[in-house]
């Protein structure tokens, strides 16, 4: 269920505008702006369930999101990491698979899956654009399992790395909004062999740490043949 702290109308309220500077400008995000509520999640806070209803389409204005799904043994499998202005919650189904959390304290637009459709139904270009979101978040998931099922742990560390700077549009450095543990378990591994994978390039000289979660790239072009130019 949702919890948030706060409400406010985007197209009633001016100050909205700033939490939406690191959105995309097409059409479709600007009919979530108009159309949608944005809502204040704090760190932790969970946004939808798995198994809920299926009401609404979200989009990041601020902050970080993660997608994920808890395992019979206890075990939790992230599948996706959702950043300023990229939309989520377009299920196929009636109900959500996964559920979703903020992972920092973070402002969310939501606008009701049903008036979105609606929209879509009378604006052929809008009708496209979400479409395309849908294709995209499929084949991000199948880049997923490819990347569990067919990498090792470096190999996955560096096309986790190359993946977050190319959606940053930074090939220089990289902010990581998540925790070492959230990548642990998007990743497939144990915490303790993210950060020994981390120490390992720091100490190759492919990367930097200044603080945990700020990652200077010191040899791009190695942490790209790693990947195989390949990102997840």
């Amino acid at each position: 269920m949702l919890q948030w702290r706060s409400e406010t109308r985007p197209s009633r309220n001016a100050a909205f505008a700033a939490t939406l500077q690191d959105a995309p400008t097409g059409q479709l995000a600007e009919v979530i702006g108009l159309m949608g509520a944005c809502m204040k999640f704090d760190r932790g806070a969970e946004i939808f369930a798995e198994d809920e209803a299926a009401e609404y389409i979200y989009m990041v204005a601020s902050g970080a999101v993660r997608l994920s799904k808890l395992l019979s043994d206890g075990r939790r499998q992230i599948g996706a990491f959702y950043l300023p202005g990229d939309i989520f919650g377009l299920e196929a189904e009636e109900t959500h698979s996964f559920s979703a959390e903020s992972i920092c304290d973070s402002q969310v637009v939501l606008v009701k899956r049903s008036a979105l459709v609606a929209e879509a139904v009378r604006d052929g270009e809008m009708a496209r654009q979400l479409w395309g979101k849908t294709v995209g978040h499929l084949q991000r998931a199948q880049s997923h399992m490819l990347l569990l099922g067919r990498k090792n742990a470096q190999e996955r560390i560096a096309a986790f790395l190359m993946e977050m700077a190319g959606r940053q549009d930074s090939d220089g450095s990289v902010e990581l909004p998540m925790s070492r543990q959230d990548i642990a378990d998007y990743l497939g591994l144990t915490i303790e062999t993210v950060s020994r994978t981390l120490t390992q390039l720091e100490r190759d000289g492919v990367i930097s740490m200044p603080i945990s979660r700020h990652i200077v790239f010191n040899d791009a072009a190695a942490l790209d043949k790693m990947n195989d130019g390949w990102a997840a």
